[in-house]
């Protein structure tokens, strides 16, 4: 096999290799009378481009063989042999001696009279893959600029990996009318995986687009599609086709089937053009249609039955509750109960006074402080301390007779005196505060 190119044939397969370069890592080629193909697959096999030249764009085209010759190499070595620039190569010569070459020899011509020659191992076992698309089996596409998609892209952040198209069917509402997205039809959304750590910090896009504004061509009709794919493979091919000058077609069908990209030549096929080009990508199963973008509120966990039949049956809470209160809330750490629940508790305590007592613990006698007017408050600072000092006393009476002393406050016992005076007295009573006398 020996071929030459120049001119705009030879800048336009330098831009082949640079963007199949970035999709994959090994290049094959396959040369037959009708076409040359060159065709990467990256290590993933979600991602397939060929792009493919016709005779006539060659300055000469010549098979040693009526058959296909393929062959393998690494990009990564045909991209350091293309890092002259096309601007200052006269053309490029390739070669391959035979079909089963161990080299394929590539010769530039430089503008300048230099001429350097490269010889590029082929691989032993090439992995050729071919894939066969029809595009007329898509019923969903748009034709689109790459400047315009560069635009939209641009309002995305560069870190993004995969991006979702959601396609409905357009809408006779002017994009004018009332509602956000009236003849809106397209949107553009960013697609963050959730199983990442960071997936809440990063931000999240959302682009809605009237196709007669953006697009060239769009045809979908039926129910709302998505396709979610891959960013990087994406504007590899948005850079081809701009270098090249012509646009963008996207054909996609559903969430889990492939999308496909091809380059479109005004408004005739690829019939009439010296190369064509074919970027295939997988889609994820999942539809991102019912998932939604915008952030659900909080569930809020329902009340038990229990629970609200106590908060409906609550008696209100005085400002001064009395001692039992004090006592329910400190041993269960609940709220106030209803008038029935703290009438059985009495009954309770005066049946056994000492039952919800510890045993290790005896209910210090209780300090009536009267309560303050309070036309008097001056007084309450020297009655403070006069108080404090009576606990202290008590507590060392306590340790005296080596009786321990109970660490929660006096005034949530029930005092131990009351009981015993009220012996002949059928249930528990709280005599009121009498009124403070000087």
């Amino acid at each position: 096999m020996e071929l030459s190119l120049s001119g705009n044939a030879l800048k336009t397969f330098t831009r082949s290799v640079t963007c199949l370069a970035r999709v994959g890592t090994e290049l094959v080629l396959v040369a037959s009378p009708s076409k040359l193909e060159i065709h990467t697959l990256n290590s993933s096999r979600s991602a397939y481009q060929i792009v493919s030249f016709h005779p006539g764009s060659f300055d000469s085209y010549i098979l040693s063989s009526s058959s296909s010759i393929r062959c393998s190499i690494l990009l990564k070595s045909l991209c350091s042999v293309l890092r002259t620039p096309a601007a200052a190569l006269d053309r490029i010569a390739v070669s391959l001696p035979s079909p089963d070459a161990a080299k394929l020899q590539c010769t530039l011509h430089c503008l300048s009279g230099a001429k350097k020659t490269y010889w590029i191992t082929c691989n032993v076992d090439p992995d050729v893959q071919q894939l066969s698309l029809d595009r007329r089996r898509f019923p969903s596409s748009l034709v689109v600029r790459p400047r315009d998609l560069a635009r939209l892209l641009a309002n995305f952040q560069s870190s993004l990996q995969e991006i979702t198209i959601i396609a409905t069917e357009t809408s006779a509402a002017p994009s004018h009318s009332g509602d956000e997205i009236g003849g809106k039809a397209v949107e553009l959304r960013s697609y963050i995986d959730p199983t990442k750590d960071n997936s809440d910090a990063t931000l999240h896009t959302q682009l809605w687009i009237d196709p007669a504004e953006e697009f060239f061509q769009y045809t979908h009709t039926g129910d709302p599609v998505d396709v979610t794919f891959g960013v990087k493979e994406l504007k590899a091919f948005l850079a081809f086709c701009e270098g090249c000058e012509v646009n963008i077609h996207i054909f996609f069908e559903k969430a889990g089937e492939p999308i496909l990209m091809a380059p479109r030549f005004g408004f005739d096929d690829a019939s009439d053009s010296d190369f064509d080009a074919t970027l295939v990508l997988a889609t994820m199963l999942v539809s991102q249609l019912n998932s939604g973008s915008s952030t659900e509120q909080p569930s809020v966990p329902p009340v038990p039955q229990l629970e609200r039949s106590r908060a409906a049956n609550a008696s209100p809470v005085s400002d001064n509750p009395s001692n039992h209160t004090k006592i329910w809330s400190e041993l269960s750490g609940s709220a106030a109960r209803s008038s029935d629940t703290i009438r059985g508790k009495q009954v309770q305590v005066e049946g056994n006074p000492s039952s919800s007592i510890p045993n290790d613990q005896q209910m210090p006698n209780v300090i009536n402080v009267p309560r303050v007017p309070a036309a008097q408050e001056d007084t309450l600072d020297i009655q403070q301390p006069m108080e404090t000092d009576d606990r202290d006393k008590t507590q060392d009476r306590a340790d005296m007779h080596g009786n321990p002393y109970s660490q929660h406050h006096p005034s949530n016992w029930v005092g131990a005196v009351d009981d015993e005076d009220d012996d002949d007295d059928e249930e528990l009573c709280v005599h009121s505060t009498p009124h403070y006398y000087d």
